[in-house]
C-alpha cells in the first residue's frame, strides 16, 4: 500500500511542479506581451494511456487540466460495438471531455460494408476526423466516397521508414493529389524525422490538407526507441508550432506518449507542460 501511496504522490507533485515551471519559467516572457490567442489546440492520444482503463485515464486528463482527446478503441476508450461506445460517450460527457479524432482506425478490407462501420462508429460518436493508419492508394477511392457521404474527414497517418506505403506525410500528399479535400494527412512528427523528412516543411508543404498531429520526441531522429518525453530530445517544438500558426491550423496537437506505458504520467505531466511554456513564451495564452 505504501508503495503505491508513493507513486501516487509522485505523480501529483509531477503535476503540480510542471504546471509551476510552465508558469514561472514563462512569466516574464508572458508579462512582456499582449496574450495570443492559440490557434490551434493541444490533447492527448488516448494510446497514450493504452495500458489503463477508460475511468484511470479521466481521472489523469483531469490532473493534466487536459479537456481534448484523441480516442482509440483500445481497453474500454471507445470500444467499437454500439452500447458500449454509448456507455463511454456518457462518462466522457459527464467529465467534460470533448473528442475531437479517433484514431488510429485500421481500413484492412477493401470492402463497403467494413468501410462504412468505421464511419457509423465515428458518426454515433460526433467525431469529425478519422485518424487512418494504413488505407492503401487503392482503397483511397472507395473511402473517399464514404468522406463525402458522412462529410467525415480522413487523416492517413504516416508511421515512418517501417512503413513502406506512408513513411512521410509527402507520401500521403501525393496520393492525395485529386481527390477530395476532405482527405489528409495527420503527421506524426517522431515518424516523420526518422523518415529523413523536414518536419517544419511537411507542415507547410501540407498545409490546409492536414488535419491532426500527433506529437513525440527523440533524442536521436534515426533511433524510434530513443523516444523521451517532449522537450528532452531534440525535436523543434518552437518552429513546429511557428509553421502551424503560419499555416492557419486550427485544429489539434495531441501528445502520442509511447513510452512508459505503465507509469505514462510522469512523462505526459513534463511534455504537457514544456509545449504550454513553448506557446506561452512565444506569445500565446494557453
Amino acid at each position: 500500500m505504501s508503495s503505491i501511496v508513493s507513486r501516487r504522490r509522485f505523480i501529483h507533485s509531477s503535476a503540480i511542479i510542471g504546471g509551476a515551471c510552465a508558469v514561472s519559467g514563462s512569466f516574464a516572457a508572458f508579462a512582456q506581451k499582449r496574450g495570443l490567442t492559440l490557434p490551434f489546440h493541444l490533447g492527448i492520444a488516448s494510446y497514450t494511456f493504452r495500458e489503463f482503463s477508460r475511468a484511470q485515464m479521466i481521472s489523469f486528463l483531469k490532473q493534466l487540466h487536459v479537456s481534448d482527446l484523441n480516442v482509440k478503441d483500445i481497453k474500454d476508450h471507445l470500444p467499437m460495438d454500439p452500447q458500449e461506445e454509448a456507455k463511454a460517450l456518457a462518462a466522457y460527457a459527464a467529465a467534460g471531455i470533448k473528442l475531437h479524432a479517433a484514431g488510429a482506425i485500421y481500413f484492412q478490407k477493401d470492402q463497403d460494408a467494413d468501410i462504412r462501420s468505421k464511419f457509423e462508429y465515428c458518426k454515433r460518436a460526433s467525431i469529425p476526423v478519422i485518424v487512418a493508419g494504413d488505407p492503401t492508394p487503392e482503397t483511397l477511392p472507395r473511402i473517399e466516397k464514404f468522406v463525402k457521404e458522412y462529410n467525415i474527414r480522413i487523416a492517413i497517418h504516416n508511421h515512418g521508414p517501417e512503413d513502406k506505403v506512408w513513411p512521410s506525410p509527402l507520401d500521403i500528399l501525393k496520393s492525395i493529389k485529386g481527390l477530395d479535400p476532405r482527405i489528409g494527412c495527420c503527421i506524426d512528427i517522431g515518424h516523420t524525422v526518422r523518415a529523413g523528412t523536414d518536419v517544419v516543411q511537411a507542415i507547410r508543404t501540407a498545409g490546409p490538407r492536414l488535419f491532426n498531429m500527433h506529437a513525440k520526441d527523440l533524442t536521436d531522429f534515426h533511433d524510434k526507441e530513443s523516444q523521451v518525453a517532449v522537450g528532452e530530445g531534440k525535436m523543434p517544438m518552437r518552429e513546429i508550432f511557428a509553421e502551424l500558426a503560419s499555416i492557419g491550423y486550427t485544429g489539434f496537437v495531441d501528445l502520442e506518449y509511447e513510452v512508459h506505458g505503465d507509469d505514462p504520467m510522469p512523462g505526459v505531466t513534463s511534455s504537457i507542460a514544456y509545449m504550454r511554456r513553448v506557446l506561452t513564451d512565444m506569445g500565446y495564452s494557453v
